[in-house]
């Protein structure tokens, strides 16, 4: 697809947003509670995330265990129908791999590991449809899978994509966007601008790095605080079924 047409003279991209508004987002928790301790599922356009997590429990090798704090294990499954080619995909594939090592990373910086010591805490990840910022939808739908866990945190991690076109820096891109521009994926803790996740795929120009990620803290904030909504929805649904 040519340059030209990802982003009109009217300031409107492919699928009509501006260059700094959201895809639709939608997520809820505790979407498996019986095979699961922690669940979620998040949509993010046409992405769409399962993410299971088991413990904090025992772990069954000991090489898994470590006696100052949690072991966590993040492991990645995308479908073969989750893209236009439909191939089946190895867990050894490069970039599963890169996405793995990414998301344990970052995880290991929002939990407070050492409230755990010898456990194992065990993160699935199913990948449903992908269609662009498929690390920044992990990224979210692992969040509430550990908030729903009751595993202690320091804050929400939110995540999202963002590029630049030529001059003009655009938000939350999806996959005919991601193929044709260079772009960034930041992860953010809280309402901080402290950055616990940034991935950069291509070459990104230095005097417009910052621009791109000042523009990434502010996607990641308005996603935390939908985040936030579901888990008080929930909150609220779960203290009626009580009383």
């Amino acid at each position: 697809m040519p340059r030209l047409e990802l982003y009109s003279p009217e300031g409107l991209r492919i699928d009509g947003r501006r260059w700094n508004e959201l895809r639709r987002f939608e997520c809820k928790i505790n979407t498996h509670p019986n095979s699961s301790d922690g669940s979620s599922y998040v949509e993010q356009g046409n992405s769409k995330v399962i993410c299971t997590v088991q413990g904090p429990m025992e772990p069954k090798l000991r090489s898994q265990m470590n006696h100052d704090e949690a072991n966590i294990e993040v492991n990645i499954s995308i479908a073969n129908f989750a893209t236009f080619q439909r191939k089946k995909r190895s867990k050894n594939e490069r970039r599963i791999v890169e996405l793995k090592n990414t998301l344990e990373n970052t995880v290991k910086q929002c939990i407070i590991t050492t409230l755990y010591p010898r456990t194992l805490i065990s993160i699935n990840i199913q990948v449903l449809s992908q269609d662009g910022g498929l690390l920044s939808s992990m990224t979210n739908a692992m969040t509430l899978s550990l908030i729903d866990a009751g595993i202690s945190m320091y804050d929400y991690v939110s995540s999202i994509s963002v590029g630049l076109f030529d001059q003009f820096p655009l938000l939350d891109l999806n996959t005919l966007e991601e193929n044709e521009l260079s772009y960034l994926t930041v992860g953010v803790i809280g309402k901080s601008d402290k950055l616990v996740m940034l991935m950069l795929e291509n070459k990104v120009p230095l005097d417009k790095l910052e621009e791109l990620i000042s523009l990434a803290i502010a996607g990641s904030h308005r996603l935390r605080d939908l985040m936030d909504n579901e888990v008080k929805r929930h909150g609220k649904l779960r203290l009626k079924n009580l009383n």
